[in-house]
């Protein structure tokens, strides 16, 4: 099965159905010119197989040297509570949702930033003496 997103093509490779964990388990080759990104990877993911974009973990994307070719290895869960139960989140990934929820502050025009004044004069061609024991 082939897949093409603008220049992304999808082979894949094995798809298995894991009713345990509620997923599917997809190993397949993406052919691109740079390395796809874990983004949008997982659009494309989400649109082959009809989920959300938050059902579906990538494990990893590995490129071979001096090819085009790239292992995907992705898991596609059917809801957002059987993957929250059963991936754990990397520190990257709690970051970005921290950020994401943060809503940036209005700054007004009138305030100006706060500069620092230092009265230290300059003494150039000093220098210290050490005294040798």
């Amino acid at each position: 099965m082939q897949l093409k997103l603008d220049k992304m093509q999808l082979k894949i490779n094995q798809e298995k159905e894991n009713p345990l964990l509620d997923r599917k388990e997809i190993q397949g080759i993406i052919e691109e010119e740079i390395a796809p990104s874990y983004k949008e990877t997982r659009k494309f993911l989400s649109e082959k197989f009809s989920v959300s974009i938050d059902n579906i973990k990538i494990n990893s994307i590995k490129g071979k040297f001096g090819t085009h070719k790239f292992i995907l290895k992705a898991n596609i869960y059917k809801t957002k509570e059987a993957r929250n139960s059963t991936e754990t989140k990397s520190k990257k990934e709690i970051v970005a949702e921290k950020l994401e929820n943060i809503v940036p502050e209005k700054i007004s025009e009138n305030k100006e930033p706060i500069q620092k004044e230092v009265n230290e004069p300059v003494q150039e061609g000093v220098k210290k003496e050490v005294k040798e024991q």
